[in-house]
């Protein structure tokens, strides 16, 4: 693979989307603890489920106690559905017919597809619209984009693959992000996401108030996340092992095909990596996480 090839960067929307809900914040269009009733009102009632008790915060930081619909797909069975379209309403539909989880943090990325819903209210426009309009814009991000019901990458990029139940490995290139949205939708390239990351730790996407509130992380489970990781709003710091306790702060994702970490330290070090297959043991994902501390940390 060459570095500047498009990928898609899964789960690493989620930092994107977090961004320009606080942002809005900022301008006042939206209150960090209200509760998302007040936004999407009856959106989320039944299965003992309640809008009215889960906050915009919440959401961002995995704290709604909502289940994940990405749980509900049938991954052994992807051609059935991988090239279809999902409506946001869809994917919160099978969230809420699955039972609460049991811990306090649970990542789900229909926190996500829900806050895209949040923005879409108060702005009037999609999610996909504000992210481009506020940040791949400004920060040139070329490379970086929301491909909607497209199941291909523009332009040049690595092919994918993935387990597909007992099968063999197979090229699953080609995907609907739909089932993704808010919270996992974007195609992007390495250099763009160190961009990124860079601009948003750095200041030049949120104020100071609001990078404060992004940045207060809370526990995560590490069954769904990785060891040592916290989570703030819709970023994760991980300590960097070996390296005096610095910690690098940014996001990964995974999506059939693609499997993305990288992020970027106190002291501006920027790093990250795609494997276009999913690590498939700890002992992969191990190999993938030592490369990346590796490269951000000076010390070494």
């Amino acid at each position: 693979m060459r570095v500047d090839e498009r990928i898609r960067i899964g789960s690493s929307t989620k930092a994107f989307t977090a961004t320009v809900v606080l942002q809005l914040v900022a301008e006042g269009q939206l209150v960090l603890d209200a509760a998302i009733e007040r936004y999407l009102p009856g959106r989320i009632r039944g299965n003992g489920y309640d809008g009215r008790r889960i906050t915009v915060r919440d959401l961002l930081r995995h704290t709604s106690g909502l289940p994940d619909h990405v749980d509900a797909l049938d991954w052994d069975r992807v051609d059935r559905w991988r090239y279809r379209h999902f409506a946001p309403a869809e994917l919160i539909a099978m969230a809420l017919a699955q039972p609460p989880p049991t811990a306090s943090w649970h990542y789900s990325t229909t926190n996500y597809v829900l806050a895209g819903l949040i923005v879409e209210q108060v702005t009037g426009h999609d999610i996909s619209m504000e992210i481009t309009r506020r940040i791949i814009g400004p920060l040139g991000l070329r490379d970086t984009y929301w491909p909607g019901d497209s199941v291909r990458i523009r332009g040049d990029h690595p092919r994918g693959y993935a387990l597909v139940g007992a099968e063999r490995r197979r090229d699953v290139t080609e995907f609907s992000m739909s089932y993704g949205g808010a919270g996992g939708a974007l195609v992007s390239t390495l250099a763009d996401q160190n961009r990124f990351f860079a601009a948003l730790l750095g200041g030049r996407l949120l104020d100071p108030v609001r990078l404060a509130e992004m940045t207060h992380t809370v526990p995560t489970d590490p069954d769904r996340l990785w060891p040592d990781a916290r989570y703030g709003l819709g970023i994760i710091s991980t300590p960097l092992v070996d390296c005096g306790g610095a910690l690098y702060w940014g996001h990964g994702g995974t999506t059939p095909g693609f499997r993305t970490l990288g992020g970027v330290t106190a002291g501006g070090r920027r790093a990250q990596l795609v494997v276009n297959d999913e690590p498939a043991s700890y002992e992969s994902w191990q190999a993938l996480s030592t490369t990346l501390h590796t490269a951000l940390c000076e010390a070494r």
